[in-house]
């Protein structure tokens, strides 16, 4: 059988068996509807309640400060669409950074297109990081929200979100006013950074199960007290009206779980994949013509991303594959199409370096073989890449 080397963990993670093992009695043992009042709803309601105030107390906050959703894209859905529609009076400004999600970008773009908001998006530096005075410059009194990711999906750069949170309170202070809310997707930074509400200044806070070693679909919104949104699903009224939809009991407990586990071993983890992403990063580069995406230091300790110029990037992922390692691109969730990763554009690299960008992302049974196997095959494909490519741009173009 052919040897697997996985280096897409920012797409997804597999299950823990620790996590798994949490989650099984939920399956078909306490099955119960946690709205139901017999004892196995019951059961599953104390369940429930159980991993929210485990969640909450990783994260800082208080129990009724957490909402369940289906996953990192609802609950940056419900961030950005529900708070610029639940302001009344006028018309709502959102600031995003270029490098966002197309969970955060997308559903923003759309309400822009529609005027129900006003969208500004800022700009990053060469290696993907946000200023937080620029964030300060765009704010103005009708700014109900703003959105910056705690670490890329794509490039892995970290995100000064403490210092923004702090530029926003001071701002709210100054105007006597409850707005702008502060969001942060953190679905990449949750296994890695210390996700603490308090620290961060955050009023939103997202997460995914299916990033840390979770079961896929599952993921949690923090809403500090006193936030106001609009939801997005109506129903049943679980999660406090906030959310309707029967929840999730085994996910919740498996998000529970992942969440502990990921906070616990993040520090240990950290530090042995570090190693191996330096290790990565200094083979790659010593291809001719490649360029690193992402800031040197300031990035997730499992994250590779390498331009190599006059090659497409998805060709290179095939030939990986075929040599039984599995990388991307750029964000999974934009896999579909061929269009160069609007963040390595916004970086200020060109379509060329974008197109022929590949993200490695390690996980926990990445070893030194495998990074060394990337190492060994990744010359020979680019080689390859390169001899049918009728492109050869002079490296001067991207300095």
């Amino acid at each position: 059988m052919k040897r697997i080397i996985y280096l897409d963990h920012a797409a997804t993670t597999p299950l823990d068996k620790r996590v798994l093992k949490a989650m099984q009695p939920f399956f078909s043992e306490v099955f119960g509807n946690p709205s139901s009042f017999h004892t196995l709803g019951m059961r599953a309601k104390e369940a429930v309640t159980e991993a929210r105030t485990h969640i909450a107390k990783l994260l800082g906050a208080h129990e009724d400060e957490i909402i369940f959703t289906s996953g990192g894209t609802e609950s940056d859905n419900m961030a950005v669409l529900g708070v610029p529609r639940y302001a009344k009076g006028i018309i709502p400004h959102v600031i995003v950074s270029a490098v966002e999600h197309h969970a955060v970008l997308e559903p923003l773009i759309w309400l822009e297109r529609r005027k129900e908001i006003e969208l500004t998006t800022v700009g990053v530096d060469r290696y993907g990081k946000i200023d937080p005075k620029d964030i300060v410059a765009a704010l103005k009194p009708t700014t109900v929200l703003v959105s910056v990711m705690m670490a890329n999906n794509e490039i892995g750069t970290i995100q000064p979100i403490a210092d923004i949170g702090r530029e926003i309170l001071k701002y709210r202070k100054a105007q006597v006013a409850s707005y702008p809310y502060f969001h942060t997707d953190a679905c990449q930074a949750t296994g890695f950074l210390e996700i603490d509400v308090e620290k961060l200044h955050v009023d939103l806070l997202t997460l995914n199960a299916a990033k840390i070693y979770g079961p896929k679909g599952v993921g949690a919104l923090y809403v500090r007290r006193g936030v106001k949104f609009q939801p997005l699903m109506i129903g049943g009224g679980q999660e406090k009206n906030l959310r309707s939809g029967t929840e999730n009991v085994p996910g919740i407990i498996g998000l529970a779980k992942a969440f502990e586990l990921a906070q616990g071993d993040r520090e240990k983890e950290s530090a042995r994949l570090l190693v191996l992403r330096e290790r990565l990063a200094e083979g790659l580069l010593k291809i001719p013509k490649t360029i690193l995406n992402g800031h040197p230091t300031e990035r997730l300790p499992n994250s590779v991303n390498i331009s190599f110029i006059d090659i497409e990037g998805e060709a290179a992922v095939l030939y990986l594959d075929a040599a039984g390692v599995m990388a991307s691109t750029g964000s999974a969730c934009a896999s579909a199409s061929l269009d160069p990763s609007h963040v390595i554009l916004a970086t200020g690299l060109s379509y060329e370096a974008a197109h022929g960008s590949i993200r490695f992302t390690l996980g926990h049974a990445t070893t030194k073989a495998d990074v060394d196997h990337v190492i060994k095959v990744m010359p020979a494909i680019v080689e390859r890449l390169r001899l049918m490519s009728p492109v050869n741009l002079d490296m001067k173009y991207f300095s």
